[in-house]
């Protein structure tokens, strides 16, 4: 006979069982006792609600129900009943229960208690068995199934980037080298460096920082594609902004323009937010209600206007305001906060670099709705941006949201090969080693476009977590790679 003859809760609460023999299994959330009874409730992770089992000392040994302590893992057999008590409209009355797994409540850290999200970062690999993660944790899976299934729905096909490749993308330098070599005593060549020529991939290799350059070539054959796959910044930032190791988003689409690209990205960003609101309510729920416990311990001038399902919901329903990155410097620069040196970083002239204050600014106070800003200066931004026909800007974008900043960037690609190499040239981006991508200009060249997305941006964003380190499931930061 199968072992997992089982029943989920989630299924359980979705459809009445009254009367029917079930098996339940799941995790200890809480037990309480008296004489003549005890109360179990009992999680299985399929959905943020335990369901109570009912357990009487005369059917249940002594030792079973003192072993079924917090955290420990069930087998529940018995009948589904009406409930009496309050705050569920079934239970289950147990008539065996089998120990799976015991959890000494001695040592079992995670106690019915409120625990701080530091602590539970310390311990990431018990942290999923909570309410909050196991929340976050489910939110994520239903935005990264709606990804696909949007561009699914929409004609684009999955491309699968390398995840070892010899480009930096960004330009950025920031990387984690690959390689086989002996660290302690590396081949070198007669100059003294080290003789990549006797690595693996004969040359110098890395973790990838983005999948758009290999997706902008597998647009040039396929038309419309995207990749969702995990990327690496060897960036040495300790804040709740940053990851080392983040997924991406990245759909790449021939015959597109800058304005094509905003309607795709406000389109998609819709959809997802919608899909989780329409697929995730009790979660999400119970996540609004922890929000605003938060907000509370903010300062005044810190605290969202609005809470995290209304932000939800504002942001699916409401057009995202458009505007050039030389109108928010405008914006920017006359602003009271500008004015009274309240920002850190004071916005003086065009050209500078765009801080998060300010994006947030221009998103919470100004406008207060998401930001599309277009057309940054072409000496902040990458090689591969369309060069605009004023010769200071590119055909980019950003997509600025509340409480987060930037959530896409992207833009139209320069197609145009001598416009291309001239740019690289100036950037000192070795033109000989990028041969292929210069190629889709070489051979077909059509105007097209793309962004990016940072998934745990997203998923923070929908989930109102306030640190990144608190939407993948182990984080990977600066000084830490355990689990």
């Amino acid at each position: 006979m199968a072992f997992n003859k089982r029943i989920k809760i989630k299924a359980l609460l979705e459809d009445d069982h009254l009367g029917q023999s079930v098996t339940v299994m799941g995790w200890v959330r809480t037990k309480r006792s008296n004489k003549n009874v005890s109360f179990i409730a009992i999680n299985d992770g399929s959905t943020i609600k335990n369901f109570q089992v009912v357990a009487d000392p005369n059917q249940i040994s002594e030792d079973i129900l003192k072993k079924a302590s917090t955290g420990a893992c069930l087998k529940v057999q018995g009948q589904i009943v009406a409930s009496q008590g309050s705050g569920q409209s079934s239970e289950l009355v147990a008539q065996n229960i089998e120990i799976l797994g015991e959890a000494d409540p001695d040592t079992y850290p995670l106690q019915p208690k409120k625990h701080s999200l530091e602590f539970l970062r310390e311990i990431a690999h018990l942290r999923i068995r909570t309410n909050t993660f196991g929340a976050v944790f489910r939110v994520r899976h239903a935005l990264a199934f709606a990804v696909h299934k949007y561009f699914n729905d929409k004609g684009f096909f999955y491309i699968h980037t390398p995840i070892i490749t010899a480009s930096d993308a960004e330009g950025a330098g920031e990387t984690f080298k690959v390689t086989t070599l002996d660290l302690k005593n590396p081949p070198k060549t007669e100059d003294g460096k080290i003789d990549f020529k006797a690595d693996f991939f004969e040359r110098e290799t890395n973790l990838t920082v983005s999948g758009q350059l290999e997706g902008e070539l597998a647009a040039m054959g396929l038309g419309e594609i995207y990749t969702f796959g995990p990327t690496f910044r060897a960036e040495n930032s300790n804040t709740a902004r940053h990851l080392a190791e983040f997924w991406m988003i990245e759909p790449e689409m021939a015959f597109y323009d800058a304005e094509d690209n905003q309607n795709l990205a406000e389109e998609f960003l819709k959809y997802v937010i919608s899909y989780a609101l329409e697929n995730c309510k009790d979660d999400l729920d119970f996540l609004d209600k922890r929000a605003a416990e938060e907000e509370v311990s903010k300062p005044a001038d810190q605290r969202n206007e609005l809470g995290l399902l209304d932000r939800l919901k504002f942001v699916a329903e409401n057009e995202f305001q458009r505007l050039t990155y030389t109108e928010a410097i405008e914006i920017l620069k006359n602003s009271n906060q500008n004015k009274k040196k309240k920002f850190q970083y004071l916005v003086e002239k065009w050209g500078v670099d765009l801080q998060s204050e300010h994006e947030r600014y221009l998103v919470e106070k100004h406008f207060k709705k998401p930001v599309i800003l277009t057309d940054y200066p072409k000496e902040i931004k990458a090689f591969y941006m369309r060069q605009n026909e004023d010769g200071k800007t590119v055909a980019a974008m950003d997509i600025l949201f509340p409480g987060i900043g930037e959530i896409v960037g992207g833009s139209q690609r320069e197609e145009r090969l001598e416009l291309l190499v001239n740019r690289m040239k100036e950037m000192h981006i070795p033109t000989e080693e990028m041969w292929w991508y210069l190629d889709t200009r070489r051979f077909g060249a059509t105007p097209h476009a793309g962004f990016g997305l940072g998934f745990e941006r997203l998923v923070q964003f929908v989930t109102g977590m306030g640190n990144i380190r608190d939407v993948i499931a182990f984080p990977r930061t600066p000084g830490h790679a355990e689990f």
